[in-house]
């Protein structure tokens, strides 16, 4: 679980890294560390320039650095099955890359099948400032006044505002949808299923640049103050708002939730919640109950928080209720659970999202927590 990721962070301790040997006893285990390995190095290599023998050097060196370490031995069977799989992956992922992120030249026959979900896509409503709709669709582009649509990204012109009468535009992403925007001042920003992100066309040179996520989930990579005279970045949101000087943060506050979650990647923000003002180092989250008003602060996994802008659902002990939450805002679909107790059963693993939904859920059976799950129509049963 956490130690998966510690290891992979390079910040496993020895007594976390024999906890991992003994948990990699068992076959399953293996099969899903084989499996975290994958992704993540998927995720690594769609980020990062390819690089084969420099990432089985680094691997191999790691094992040498622990042959030299007596205490180490009793670890290096770990070091040897993640040497085995990594290298393995770096193999298929040269020689196969397109079947690793789920794309393949060969031309299959279509197979009707009425209960297949499919996965949500890049598809966005944009409304400016005339009250205007404009839908946005994957592939389809769209030149707008001081922006530029490609179908799948959002771009606005660099162009700062000289008055205060600053045009705004909102962008209403819908469930089974995702959407990327580029803000006039740089700012990118990564907008998650049912999410509601309002903005400025243009921004005030020298005042602070404010948006506002009326409701979901976004990412935000924000252009440093110094490049806007000092100008701050500001994030407001149900009941908090976020001020940064040039940072990576992530926000989630759905709408019918009491919880919402600011999460630190790298930089800093200052968290106003209430009239109180906190600092978040980065890996830290502060979660804040709006039904109670109760607020906390803790160091996260960061790549569990984040990975969804990246095409992975990442589900570290999350309860089975909480996970259909982020399942069926991106299938768009219902979810029923026909035995309560199902509920509280958790989950770890990671899971790609551009694939059919009932590829998901046979992993989850597979798992052990559910006996049976059914669809008829966009009702997802859970037995």
């Amino acid at each position: 679980s956490n130690i998966c990721v510690k290891y992979l962070m390079s910040d496993a301790n020895i007594e976390e890294m024999e906890v991992l040997e003994n948990w990699l006893k068992k076959r399953k285990n293996r099969i899903l560390f084989t499996d975290y390995l994958k992704i993540n190095y998927a995720v690594e290599i769609n980020m990062n320039p390819f690089d084969k023998e420099k990432s089985i050097r680094r691997v191999l060196d790691t094992i040498k650095k622990n042959r030299q370490n007596s205490r180490n031995l009793r670890i290096f069977n770990i070091f040897k099955y993640a040497a085995i799989a990594l290298i393995g992956i770096i193999a298929s992922t040269y020689f196969f890359k397109d079947e690793i992120f789920g794309v393949s030249n060969e031309v299959t026959p279509e197979i009707v099948n009425q209960n297949f979900i499919e996965p949500g896509t890049d598809k966005a409503i944009l409304t400016i400032e005339d009250g205007s709709k404009i839908k946005l669709v994957k592939g389809k582009s769209i030149q707008i006044q001081n922006a530029s649509n490609t179908g799948n990204k959002l771009s606005y012109k660099s162009s700062p505002g000289t008055t205060k009468d600053i045009a705004y535009h909102s962008l209403n992403i819908p469930r089974g949808g995702q959407y990327f925007i580029k803000l006039s001042d740089g700012t990118n920003i990564w907008l998650n299923s049912e999410t509601h992100l309002r903005y400025p066309v243009s921004f005030v040179e020298g005042e602070t640049r404010q948006v506002e996520l009326i409701y979901g989930e976004a990412y935000f990579e924000v252009t440093p103050s110094t490049q806007f005279n000092g100008s701050r970045f500001k994030v407001v949101s149900q009941s908090q708002e976020v001020e940064v000087l040039g940072t990576e943060f992530n926000i989630k506050a759905y709408k019918n939730e009491n919880l919402t979650f600011t999460t630190l990647v790298k930089g800093k923000v200052d968290v106003n919640s209430k009239g109180v003002k906190h600092r978040l180092k980065p890996k830290q989250q502060l979660s804040f109950n709006l039904k109670t008003d109760q607020l906390d602060i803790s160091f996260v996994d960061v790549f569990g928080e984040i990975s969804w802008k990246d095409g992975i659902f990442s589900f570290e002990d999350k309860s089975l209720y909480d996970i259909m939450k982020v399942i069926s805002r991106w299938y768009d679909i219902e979810v029923v659970f026909e035995d309560e107790n199902v509920k509280k059963e958790e989950f770890f693993g990671l899971l790609r999202k551009d694939q059919d939904l009932k590829k998901i859920m046979k992993t989850i059976k597979d798992y052990g927590i559910i006996k049976n799950y059914e669809f008829e129509k966009k009702i997802l049963t859970i037995k």
